[in-house]
């Protein structure tokens, strides 16, 4: 899956290691790495969901993102890289049909 940054300092942060460490800390830039090379290494993201089973999608004000648990509470937030999104029938997103996401941060959702 094609995977790109919502800002070049994000991309930085997450894809060059020393960066990563001084962003996150060594655990959680390990296991963001992981997450992110499983992104890229899935052909649609409907692959993630059935890898890890706390990928879901977000409401309210983090409509239209997707969560990927880190550690804690931390979440990789992405969301499709399609204008517009793929969508099923009933409206909602076909994760079968996403193959690009966007990265759009590294956070605390619950905070």
């Amino acid at each position: 899956m094609e995977v790109v940054f919502k800002t070049e300092r994000l991309r930085r942060d997450c894809c060059e290691s020393k960066r990563m460490q001084r962003a996150w800390g060594a655990n959680r830039s390990k296991i963001l790495r992981r997450r992110l090379d499983q992104i890229a290494a899935a052909d649609t993201l409907e692959i993630l969901r059935l890898v890890h089973r706390r990928t879901h999608e977000l409401n309210g004000d983090l409509a239209g993102m997707i969560s990927l648990d880190l550690d804690g509470g931390n979440r990789l937030l992405i969301e499709p890289a399609h204008t517009p999104p793929p969508c099923k029938p009933d409206g909602g997103l076909d994760w079968t049909r996403v193959t690009a996401v966007r990265v759009m941060a590294v956070e605390d959702t619950h905070d």
